[in-house]
């Protein structure tokens, strides 16, 4: 009798979990032939009823026609009948998911089988044969489009060579930087590195550092590292300030012949306190026949900037300006988006209006639009056109007055006809010279912002009508927001029932009229922020289309942006599209207008996540220097790592890891929003106010580490707990002492 092989396994071992082996083994290596010896030795499986049943096993998948006996007693997996495309999910062990349409589930790549595909990138997958029910697997045959080529990290200068070790938590795999590749970066900086070669059977792509963006910790590195980080720009080339700087600020006589002009009507603009470009004003004088004609005048970007210039490139490729937390990056360059465009006060501009006039009601009578030539007479603030409504008195009050009566009965007949009523709340930094931040607020959002709101919203919503409804022209650029996902709207409603409401939706209240009727409800509530988040990630997202299916949030049939050409491109093609539809010309090369469509919804997304890394950043360096104080929090997220807590005061979000909840092994509920103690049955749920402290404040990682303030209280054993005790209290009595 034979002996048996020390260290190898026997036979305990599942048919299915087998197979499942098997299937691996001949599936990763998919151009090899392998008999059961083979198998068995991969496997560690030295005994014979095992080793026979891996005989069996093979046998059965070639009868299934999963396998192919290439010669006798040798089986390779079976090629696959197809092929998918589909978008890199990389995980931060190296392997991927492949998701793509043309399959109910993700397709599984092993790490070696991506051939250097990336997160984001979109490649084509060879499909392995499977057997049913089991989770689809493949292997990168192609990168059709690299998602990205360039990484910031931060430097590790070795003798000889570096490494950049990327910042971006998708990117599982440092860069190799050669000594020539440096360009002046310096141990420990943080620079922007792109990759110029990746052999697949090299661990690490090869890059070189193609801009030194300074040492971690300093506002213009961290600042300049958001914005290279969703590769975005933070300067103009030198070409293009030029250009610029070339367009000529003076307006002829013929520019002025061929426009309808409103430098005699009363005419202001109102814009934040520290804005710098004003792209919208509103004129308002009363006709003869007691109606009142109201101008939204837009500056007419589209004149200044030809389709060939490099302006016009520049700005379609950015297509967005970028509103961080120190700066605007803006989508034209200061030449035309301070000056030549913007609507500055008691100046000659050229702008595109839309003219209408309405009666008491608000009711649209008649309705222009064109190109026009305005000056402002007076440069409000919202605070300062708040104060006119509030007590009724200052500069142009009766113009103000007005039109905030008009503004208020368009509301109202919006959210009558179904329109969303949701206003988040704008987080607002206090800085210093340096950048650093001294201190949080909120900008307050009120019937001023309503204001200008309505009137923009009735100048984007009339002119999409009247190219789409009443000229029936296409192509065209509209903002569309589809219906919600019904099950993300069950889940919400499921989940507002533990705070005591209801989304009342029946064949009389609409979902729009049910969810403002609860958004009303829970204004100054504790769940407040949390109710109003969820009610958001419930609806879909509002993109640029050529295709209008209408925009569901704001209950409009047709929808574009008009308003803001100076720091949206999209504006500038519906300025671009109206002229020629008003004028009787061809559009020029329409097929383009769905990808540039496509692409600024693309740089609207990007912009987005730079404003909140940028806004999460300036809240952990403002957290910084307050670890070990306590802080009155709501359970803003939940997950099965841990709860994340937004501290009450200045809506900073920090994570309590699940490993600091050891009083009980605690699951994550899913479909509840919580995380349940398995034998105490205790609840952390979304929403819940809880006491935290702060642990740690990473500003690497743009993150906030805090514990649970009873448990410090009920276990101040450790020195480390010891210290953020007396650390709050030192804190507490400075607070006192300043006060």
């Amino acid at each position: 009798m034979g002996k048996k092989k020390k260290g190898g396994r026997s036979s305990g071992i599942s048919k299915d979990a087998l197979t499942e082996q098997i299937i691996t083994i001949l599936s990763s290596s998919p151009d090899q032939g392998f008999n059961y010896k083979q198998i068995s030795k991969r496997l560690n499986i030295t005994d014979s009823p095992a080793r026979q049943q891996i005989t069996d096993i093979l046998r059965e998948l070639t009868r299934k026609n999963l396998l192919k006996e290439i010669y006798q007693g040798k089986y390779q997996i079976r090629q696959p009948h197809g092929f998918v495309t589909g978008t890199v999910d990389l995980t931060r062990m190296g392997y991927g998911f492949i998701v793509t349409e043309e399959l109910d589930d993700d397709v599984f790549v092993t790490a070696k089988n991506l051939r250097t595909a990336l997160h984001g990138d979109k490649v084509k997958v060879r499909l392995y044969a499977r057997r049913k029910g089991a989770r689809p697997e493949g292997e990168v045959v192609e990168i059709i489009e690299r998602s990205r080529s360039t990484f910031v990290g931060t430097v590790e200068v070795m003798p000889n060579f570096a490494f950049l070790i990327p910042d971006n938590k998708n990117m599982p795999f440092d860069l190799f930087i050669p000594s020539s590749k440096l360009n002046g970066a310096k141990q420990g900086q943080k620079a922007v590195a792109k990759v110029i070669d990746w052999d697949p059977k090299s661990k690490n792509p090869v890059a070189e550092i193609t801009s030194v963006l300074g040492y971690p910790g300093l506002n213009e590195t961290e600042i300049h590292a958001i914005l290279a980080e969703f590769e975005l720009p933070y300067h103009f080339t030198e070409e293009v300030e030029a250009e610029a700087e070339n367009i000529p600020l003076t307006i002829t006589e013929e520019d002025i012949k061929s426009r309808r002009d409103f430098r005699d009507v009363p005419t202001f603009t109102i814009d934040p306190e520290d804005a710098k470009d004003f792209d919208d004003a509103l004129s308002i004088k009363q006709l003869e026949n007691g109606h009142w004609e109201v101008g939204v005048h837009i500056a007419d970007v589209t004149h200044y900037i030809k389709t060939d210039s490099l302006v016009e490139e520049e700005a379609k490729s950015r297509a967005t300006s970028i509103y961080l937390v120190d700066r605007v990056v803006p989508m034209l360059p200061e030449k035309l988006s301070n000056n030549v465009c913007s609507l500055r006060p008691f100046e000659d501009k050229l702008t595109y209006s839309a003219v209408f006039e309405l009666n008491d009601k608000s009711e649209v009578l008649n309705e222009w639009f064109g190109r026009t030539i305005i000056k402002s007479d007076r440069r409000f603030s919202y605070g300062e056109a708040q104060l006119v409504i509030d007590t009724g008195k200052g500069d142009m009050k009766d113009k103000i007055l007005v039109l905030h009566k008009l503004a208020q009965q368009l509301r109202n007949k919006r959210f009558s006809a179904g329109a969303f009523a949701f206003e988040r709340i704008e987080v607002k930094f206090d800085l210093d010279e340096a950048g650093k931040p001294l201190g949080i607020k909120f900008r307050d959002m009120g019937t001023a912002n309503q204001l200008i709101e309505e009137f923009m919203l009735l100048a984007n919503k009339r002119v999409a009508e009247f190219v789409g409804k009443k000229l029936h022209a296409k192509p065209f650029v509209y903002r569309v927001h589809d219906k919600p996902d019904p099950e993300k709207v069950d889940n919400f409603s499921h989940f507002i029932t533990r705070f005591g409401y209801k989304l009342v939706e029946d064949e009389k209240t609409s979902l729009p009229k049910a969810m403002n009727s609860l958004l009303r409800s829970v204004v100054g509530k504790k769940e407040q922020n949390i109710i109003e988040t969820l009610a958001l990630r419930a609806m879909a997202k509002a993109v640029y289309s050529t295709d209008n299916i209408g925009h569901y949030g704001l209950a409009f049939r047709h929808y574009t942006h008009f308003t803001s050409p100076i720091r949206r491109y999209p504006d500038m093609m519906v300025h671009r599209l109206l002229t020629y539809y008003l004028s009787g010309e061809k559009v020029p090369a329409p097929e383009k207008y769905q990808k540039l469509c496509d692409h600024s919804s693309k740089m609207e997304r990007l912009a987005t996540e730079a404003e909140r890394a940028s806004i999460k950043y300036k809240q952990v360096e403002f957290m910084s220097d307050k670890t070990g104080q306590v802080f009155e929090g709501v359970i803003s997220g939940v997950t099965e790592w841990g709860i994340y807590v937004e501290i009450i005061e200045n809506q900073c979000e920090g994570m309590i890891h699940i490993r600091e909840l050891d009083d009980d092994y605690y699951e994550y509920d899913e479909v509840n929003y919580c995380i349940r103690g398995r034998s105490s049955g205790k609840l952390y749920t979304l929403g819940d106010r809880i006491s935290i402290i702060v642990v740690k404040a990473d500003l690497q990682k743009k993150q906030l580490d805090y514990t649970l303030a009873d448990k410090i209280e009920n276990n101040i054993t450790t020195e480390e707990h010891e210290a953020a005790r007396r650390k709050h209290v030192t804190a507490q009595r400075k607070h006192r002492a300043k006060k």
